[in-house]
C-alpha cells in the first residue's frame, strides 16, 4: 500500500512537464487499481510553495500579459498558449487539492486525482497544437492567477473549493464558447476541436468543486449559498466578471438561485 498524497506531492513537485505528465497518469491508473490509498497517519502537508514547473514561461501580472489578435498564426499560437498554461496550473491545484486536505471520503481524492489526469491530457493536446503552430509552452509570458488563489486558499478546504474549481476555473466555462466562434471565424478548426473536449470536460470538474464545497458547507454546519458570497467578498472584494455561461454552469452544480447572486455581483 502507498500513500496517495505523497503520490500526489511527487507529481505537484515534477519541474518537466514531461515527466509532470507521465507521473500524473500512472498515480490515476495506481488509484484506479487500488495500489494507493490516503493514508490518514500520513505526515502534515507541507506549507504550500510554489509547484514543480518548468523556468518557462516567464510569470508577469496579468495586466502586462499581452493582447494578441487571432488573425495570425502567432495570434492564434499565444491563444493556445495562454490556455495550455491554465491546463498545466490545473494539474498543479488538482494535485495540491488531494495532497493537502485530509479527512474527505475516498472519492474527493478519486474525484481530483481524474481531474489531474483529464488536465495532463489537455495540455498535451495543447502542446502538441503548440508545436503544429510553430511554437512550444514556455514561448510566451504567461501569469500567476489560478496558482496565487491557491496559496491564498491553503489553510482552508471550504474556501480552496469555492473559489478555485466554481470561480477561477469556473470561468473557462464563461468564455471557451466565444473563444470558439472567434477561432471559427478565422477557420482554426484544429484548436476548436481541443477547446470542444476541454469545454464538455471542465463541466465535470467544476461540479466537482461545486460537490465538495457542498459537503465542506454541510461538515462545518453553514449555508452554501451565503457562504458562497462571503468568500468571494472576502477574497475578490465581491467581484465577479461576467458575463456567465448558465447552462455549464448549472449542468456543473451550481443552481438557478447562485446564478442570480453571480449575475448582481458580476462587473
Amino acid at each position: 500500500m502507498i500513500d496517495l498524497h505523497q503520490a500526489a506531492r511527487r507529481c505537484l513537485d515534477a519541474r518537466d512537464p514531461e515527466e509532470k505528465l507521465r507521473l500524473t497518469h500512472d498515480t490515476w491508473r495506481a488509484l484506479q487499481a487500488d495500489e494507493l490509498y490516503p493514508d490518514a497517519q500520513a505526515a502534515t502537508p507541507e506549507p504550500i510553495a510554489a509547484p514543480g514547473r518548468p523556468p518557462r514561461p516567464c510569470l508577469v501580472e496579468a495586466r502586462q500579459v499581452p493582447q494578441r489578435g487571432l488573425g495570425t498564426p502567432e495570434g492564434r499560437a499565444a491563444l493556445v498558449h495562454a490556455i495550455a498554461h491554465i491546463e498545466f496550473n490545473a494539474i498543479n491545484l488538482a494535485w495540491d487539492a488531494v495532497y493537502r486536505f485530509r479527512g474527505f471520503p475516498a472519492e474527493y481524492y478519486r474525484d481530483w486525482a481524474r481531474c489531474a489526469n483529464d488536465e495532463a491530457r489537455h495540455f498535451a493536446m495543447l502542446s502538441e497544437r503548440l508545436a503544429e503552430l510553430g511554437h512550444a509552452y514556455g514561448d510566451f509570458d504567461a501569469h500567476n492567477g489560478l496558482w496565487e488563489m491557491a496559496e491564498k486558499t491553503a489553510h482552508s478546504d471550504l474556501a480552496r473549493m469555492a473559489l478555485v474549481p466554481r470561480v477561477l476555473e469556473a470561468r473557462g466555462l464563461d468564455v471557451t464558447p466565444g473563444m470558439i466562434e472567434r477561432l471559427r471565424g478565422v477557420g482554426d478548426e484544429r484548436t476548436i476541436a481541443i477547446l470542444e473536449v476541454i469545454l464538455r470536460e471542465e463541466v465535470a470538474h467544476v461540479a466537482a468543486g461545486t460537490r465538495w464545497f457542498r459537503w465542506c458547507c454541510e461538515r462545518d454546519g453553514v449555508e452554501p449559498r451565503a457562504t458562497f458570497v462571503r468568500l468571494l467578498r472576502e477574497y475578490m472584494g465581491g467581484n465577479v466578471r461576467g458575463p456567465f455561461n448558465r447552462s455549464a454552469r448549472l449542468a456543473a452544480g451550481f443552481d438557478a438561485e447562485e446564478m442570480d447572486q453571480l449575475a448582481a455581483l458580476a462587473v
